[in-house]
């Protein structure tokens, strides 16, 4: 039977006392440290499917090899030739698993449309569970290898470790090897507060996976998606809103027991969100949202395409191109190809009408209210699309929208309920959230512990159903 390595998973909770009890007990040893890190990762990653730990390994063995390679030639060619090594192998695996079947599909349906019929040959394979967020952070490191802007290590495990670091293997976020390497590298340290953070981020992420998400997604957005046309406005309406705090209750909340497991690892990554549907624009939002993969795309993409520094239709047109690929990373599908184009043609047009520079809050309360209302309602917008099966079904809910039909017969107090906790907790002050710290990190260890299990449980009572896998684990 396999093992279920899902954050709130009792085996996940094993695995993560084990590696925190074995990475402190060789704290002042710091291969073996590494070496049992890299143990628990792998433990971790084949509990999904042993075949995936071939593909991670492969993948990580040759960017390490090319790695050093790449530091110690200065011939341009050659070096040339090493990057399209990886690029190609990485993203040549990635197309393989996740985009073979889409793309020879689309081929076949063309070319049917023009009377050559075509038999379609199918790839019978499971898609690698956090293939997309892997084959992005190792390809970082080779291509700031290439830029001279990283040294590569010249230890071996601690790049494989690099690469499969369980707590964010799976879901991100996405972190460069200048951040992460040394954090592996170095002396782990965990004060009392930061371990206290640390338990405090878990149970939090915790509780918006199982009080919000899943039970927004079970009660409202899954049965509104599935059968569109059998709810009325208000309550496609807010299905939709629904579906916008799942989406990012389920997604930070992988990111806060991620940072927070890190953490009592005496490892730390960075943030992954920053509240964004305060976003008074679409570029704002994409400064808050997903950061780990929005930076990415800028650095690796974006600005190697030419960035802002072209004329302004060849910025429109990087704008698009980013965008377009970004919405393809999410999967094979023609409703994220069109999500994507929405977001690419909104920037687009975001930046014709701003002014270049940083993003900064409107001084009039007012226009900033209307601008964070207008940003939300076209990424709420955006989001029926991408959680659409298809283009189709998103036409149905558009249309169920408009129709303006009465009756909120399927909203419930507990779902409406929910709904405005999950929009008011995005606007609470920092100062509360720092203040519940302060208090939770007060509290004796043992009390700190027996809270968060109790949380859990009752949270778990609540909710009455099974938790569903965190979203972002099918990209």
């Amino acid at each position: 039977m396999p093992l279920d390595m899902r954050f709130n998973s009792i085996e996940y909770a094993v695995l993560l006392v084990a590696a925190i009890t074995v990475s402190w007990l060789f704290k002042n040893r710091q291969q073996v440290r590494i070496f049992s890190l890299l143990v628990a990762s792998y433990i971790f990653y084949a509990a999904w499917h042993p075949a995936y730990l071939v593909l991670i390994f492969f993948s990580s063995s040759l960017d390490f090899a090319i790695g050093r390679q790449l530091h110690t030639t200065q011939h341009p060619a050659y070096r040339r030739a090493l990057l399209a090594l990886s690029v190609a192998t990485n993203l040549g695996i990635l197309c393989t698993f996740k985009y073979f079947n889409f793309f020879v599909g689309e081929i076949t349906a063309l070319l049917g449309t023009v009377g050559i019929p075509v038999s379609t040959p199918y790839l019978d394979v499971l898609l690698p569970v956090g293939i997309s967020f892997y084959t992005f952070q190792t390809m970082s490191y080779v291509i700031d290898v290439y830029r001279c802007r990283l040294t590569p290590t010249k230890r071996y495990f601690s790049y494989l470790l690099f690469v499969s670091f369980f707590p964010q293997l799976v879901a991100g976020p996405i972190v460069r090897a200048r951040v992460l390497l040394p954090e592996l590298s170095s002396r782990p340290t965990l004060s009392p507060e930061a371990g206290s953070r640390a338990l405090y981020r878990i149970g939090m992420g915790l509780v918006k996976k199982i009080a919000i998400a899943d039970f927004l997604g079970a009660h409202i957005v899954d049965p509104v998606f599935s059968n569109p046309e059998m709810y009325t406005s208000i309550e496609t309406l807010a299905a939709i809103y629904a579906y916008a705090f799942q989406i990012y209750t389920d997604f930070s909340a992988y990111s806060d027991i991620a940072i927070g497991s890190a953490m009592l690892l005496g490892v730390r990554i960075p943030e992954n969100f920053r509240a964004p549907y305060r976003s008074g624009n679409l570029r704002e939002f994409w400064q808050r949202w997903h950061i780990s993969l929005s930076t990415w795309l800028r650095d690796y993409l974006y600005i190697p395409l030419g960035g802002s520094r072209r004329s302004r239709h060849r910025v429109y047109a990087n704008l698009m191109i980013t965008m377009v690929l970004g919405g393809l990373w999410h999967g094979a599908a023609s409703t994220f190809l069109a999500w994507g184009t929405l977001h690419g043609v909104a920037l687009a047009i975001t930046r014709a009408i701003q002014r270049p520079g940083p993003v900064r809050d409107h001084p009039n309360p007012v226009r900033r209210i209307l601008a964070v209302a207008c940003t939300f309602h076209f990424v709420c917008g955006a989001w029926v699309v991408f959680r659409s099966d298809s283009l189709a079904t998103a036409v149905q809910i558009f249309q169920a929208v408009f129709s303006f039909t009465s009756g909120m017969a399927n909203l419930s107090f507990p779902i409406i309920a929910v709904i405005l906790v999950a929009a008011l907790s995005h606007w609470i002050p920092d100062t509360w959230i720092k203040a519940s710290q302060r208090l939770f990190h007060a509290a004796p260890a043992p009390v700190q512990a027996a809270a968060l299990i109790a949380a859990i449980l009752v949270i778990t009572q609540i909710a009455q159903s099974d938790v569903a896998p965190f979203i972002y684990f099918q990209f």
